[in-house]
């Protein structure tokens, strides 16, 4: 099983293609990584040198993986942090040929557009890209709590607003929305929770809040969702392991004291967590 990863890529720590793609692998699952975006390290520790990669660059890249002739070897796609909405355009190119290799292939879509602390931190036409481009060609997609309202224009307070705006999501084309980050007023101060809304159902894990989560763990959890559901096809199921291992990963970084997340300190996270949660069904 493969999966075609497009997204950023650093040469310190673990976000984007840096964090997914080897815990991907730890599942067993090989890894195409193409990168947006190159950089020396996470923008938000101050001081990164790098940047986008020019659009023409990915495009060239994923063309090469085209006429290779092999991207029926693919399973899923994924996309996280673009750049530039060229570099989304490129990366859409690529999925379509994969769907024409592989019909049964899925896109996991993991709009990367911001958080509630920062707001947007992406080009102001991304946001357009996403909903016009992406999300109707999505199968799958993972946007965090402030995403999800950018995205949809639904305010999220309570679990019914969750709800409610996850699936204004989903109409939009991805058969299942994991909202990751949820924070509501109706919840304890002291968890933390992941949503999943799909065709069968909908779902929520909660897990103990971190205080200091280091960046990377929404890129750590989607790429492990993706990784759990292609072999299981179970949302439920797929959603409380990637949650269980990304807990893991955290707790073992914010015990070891670092800015980043530990995935070579914590990798047995990654294949068997620790902790379990139950997905409590919401409907």
């Amino acid at each position: 099983m493969t999966v075609l990863a497009i997204q950023s890529q650093v040469a310190y720590g673990h976000v984007g293609n840096s964090a997914g793609a080897f815990a991907l692998q730890r599942l067993g699952i090989d890894v195409w990584p193409v990168p947006t975006v190159v950089l020396s390290h996470h923008p938000g520790h101050g001081g990164s040198g790098g940047g986008a990669l020019a659009s023409a660059f990915v495009a060239d890249v994923l063309r090469g993986l085209v006429t290779l002739g092999r991207l029926g070897e693919c399973g899923a796609a994924l996309t996280g942090y673009l750049g530039t909405a060229a570099n989304g355009v490129a990366a859409l190119a690529a999925i379509a040929a994969l769907r024409e290799a592989n019909p049964e292939a899925l896109y996991l879509c993991d709009p990367v557009l911001g958080d509630r602390d920062t707001g947007l931190y992406v080009a102001r036409d991304l946001p357009d890209f996403f909903l016009t481009h992406a999300m109707p060609r999505a199968d799958i997609a993972t946007p965090n709590q402030f995403e999800l309202e950018r995205l949809t224009g639904q305010r999220v307070s309570t679990i019914e607003s969750a709800l409610y705006a996850a699936e204004a999501l989903r109409a939009l084309g991805p058969r299942t929305v994991i909202v990751t980050s949820l924070e509501r007023a109706d919840a304890g101060e002291d968890v933390m929770e992941t949503l999943a809304v799909g065709v069968d159902g909908a779902w929520l894990v909660r897990n103990p809040r971190i205080a200091k989560v280091p960046h990377g763990a929404g890129d750590l959890l989607a790429s492990l969702f993706l990784g759990h559901y292609l072999k299981s096809r179970d949302v439920p199921a797929a959603l409380a392991r990637a949650v269980a291992s990304t807990y893991g990963v955290l707790l073992t970084s914010a015990d070891l004291g670092l800015d980043e997340l530990s995935l070579v300190q914590s990798q047995d996270e990654i294949v068997a967590p620790s902790t379990r949660f139950e997905p409590a069904r919401l409907r």
